[in-house]
């Protein structure tokens, strides 16, 4: 029985059986959504290095399945009577993939390395962090200048989360990529049979000590119920697709819409939603250049696109998708349409109205599009029709998500740079001001396409300032107006793809990212 297995793994774990005694040695093979070309994890926000990142390191805090904050790493914590001081302990009995202790000394560097990486939380917290102090090996105290919702909030983010490193690995300048893998996660990355384009290998961390509780989201027991995981990379969709009815691979991280029926059709497999807000298709401005340096030419775009026509083209079943205006995500308690319902529906008269108020001159907008994300690859086409139909030249240049990725970070002038181009974040990371980095409007630190808005950067230090829900609505609400004044992207729907796995495989976690912990697959 499962439970008898998961108690003798745990107490191998633990060091109370040997480990060839907790199993047979098991493998999970999985084509995840994107090859992994990048190891470090604050040097992309591409989710495949952010998933890799959960696999080896581990974290202070993290949200549960109902996306309140648990301690992970933490042991316990306090707060000041005036609300400005944080004491945290850590557990007992953490170590390093190298058997060193993980002590203090190295929580306080990997913040530092995180807040220079995370240009949406990271300089504002810090702006608000007076003092970050050792205490002892387990204890360290942050002391704030003002009592801020922005540090928990930062501590227990999932996207860019704050991975614990070892000092002599978080104190390495923040511009410069690491090389060094070594985490205290419940996986250790395998640097030497790691293959870009073809595979990469994590085996179980036989010291790795799980906490007590059980596994929800990403908090609890992180407990490694496989011995050794490879991410597969397949390329090509149906190829993907026949691998996992051929039993050569065990699981498909974000399959092909449109193969849905055929894995439907099997019996040998299952389709599971794991993620039960989805994601956001977005459409991302670039406001540095012509002709989206002009709000209102991008206020067109608002009106010239058709939300439902995305979600159809990209993925064709109503069962995985949900027209949604809200831009800090629809049934959340945030999620509001307030500022956004007459938009996005192609109001032609209105689009070609407002380009020509703008003195729209025919610059061509550059559209990045992606060629091998096949959830992403139809969006361009879309938006290109939807444009062209108000009055917009389109310039559509499609290219692979790494080439995508490596351009979107550069400034240069079109047509060698770029004016638009699509992403599809997890809700959990749009979900408040303080997290939806769509929102951040400081200039060169924003996220890329470098939105400059004073009034929208107030409002979210206001909303950092408050833990009331209600005044937190309100700004949240007061955001989302601005943003259709000075549009920095636009919400496209939200989506919710299953993975495709064999029916041998259970355990995957209801969670915003894609974790391999408590994954069992029987022989």
């Amino acid at each position: 029985m499962e439970w008898i297995r998961n108690l003798v793994i745990l107490a191998s774990i633990l060091g109370f059986l040997p480990p060839s005694v907790a199993a047979e040695p098991t493998k999970l093979r999985v084509v995840m959504s994107g090859d992994l070309k990048i190891i470090d994890p604050y040097w992309t926000s591409a989710y495949i290095v952010r998933n890799h990142a959960y696999m080896i390191y581990d974290t202070l805090f993290a949200r549960d399945a109902n996306l309140k904050i648990q301690p992970q790493m933490v042991d316990s914590w306090s707060v000041s009577e005036d609300q400005r001081t944080y004491t945290f302990k850590l557990r007992e009995g953490l170590e390093w993939h190298d058997g060193q202790p993980v002590t203090s000394a190295d929580v306080i560097p990997s913040i530092k390395r995180w807040a220079a990486r995370d240009v949406a939380l990271g300089p504002p917290l810090m702006r608000l962090v007076k003092e970050m102090a050792l205490d002892d090996d387990r204890t360290f105290r942050i002391v704030l200048t003002e009592p801020t919702a922005l540090l928990m909030t930062a501590l227990a983010k999932p996207s860019l989360a704050v991975f614990v490193m070892p000092k002599r690995v978080a104190d390495i300048d923040p511009n410069t990529q690491i090389s060094d893998t070594t985490g205290s996660g419940p996986f250790i990355f395998k640097k030497d049979d790691w293959k870009p384009g073809e595979k990469a290998v994590y085996i179980r961390n036989p010291k790795y000590r799980p906490r007590a509780e059980a596994p929800s989201g990403l908090a609890g027991g992180k407990l490694a119920k496989v011995d050794r995981v490879e991410w597969v990379t397949i390329g090509d969709s149906q190829t993907a697709v026949n691998a996992l009815i051929n039993g050569e691979v065990d699981m498909i991280e974000s399959p092909q819409p449109d193969l849905f029926p055929l894995l439907e059709h099997d019996p040998k497999i299952e389709l599971v939603k794991l993620n039960k807000q989805g994601s956001q298709y977005l459409l991302r401005f670039n406001v540095l250049h012509k002709p989206f340096d002009n709000p209102k030419v991008r206020q067109a775009v608002l009106y010239a696109l058709n939300q439902k026509d995305f979600l159809n083209a990209a993925v064709g079943d109503p069962r995985f998708y949900m027209e949604c205006k809200a831009v800090f995500i629809c049934n959340t308690p945030l999620g509001s349409t307030v500022g956004w319902d007459d938009k996005l529906s192609s109001n032609l008269t209105k689009a070609k109205t407002l380009l020509k108020e703008a003195n729209y001159d025919g610059t061509p907008v550059v559209l990045m599009g992606t060629t091998d994300l096949p959830i992403l690859n139809n969006l361009a086409s879309v938006a290109k029709a939807q444009l062209e139909q108000v009055g917009f030249k389109v310039d559509l240049q499609r290219m692979d998500w790494s080439t995508l990725v490596a351009r979107r970070a550069k400034k240069d002038s079109p047509p060698a740079g770029w004016n638009a181009m699509f992403t599809m974040p997890d809700a959990s990371d749009l979900s408040n001001p303080l997290v939806n980095g769509m929102t951040n409007a400081s200039c060169d630190k924003a996220w890329f396409g470098w939105p400059c808005d004073p009034q929208l950067e107030e409002l979210r230090q206001e909303f950092s300032k408050t833990t009331d829900p209600e005044q937190q609505k309100t700004i949240a609400e007061a955001i989302q107006s601005r943003l259709t004044e000075y549009p920095t992207h636009v919400p496209l729907g939200q989506v919710n793809i299953p993975i495709a796995r064999r029916k041998g495989v259970s355990g995957n976690l209801e969670a915003p990212v894609t974790v391999l912990w408590n994954v069992h697959r029987t022989q």
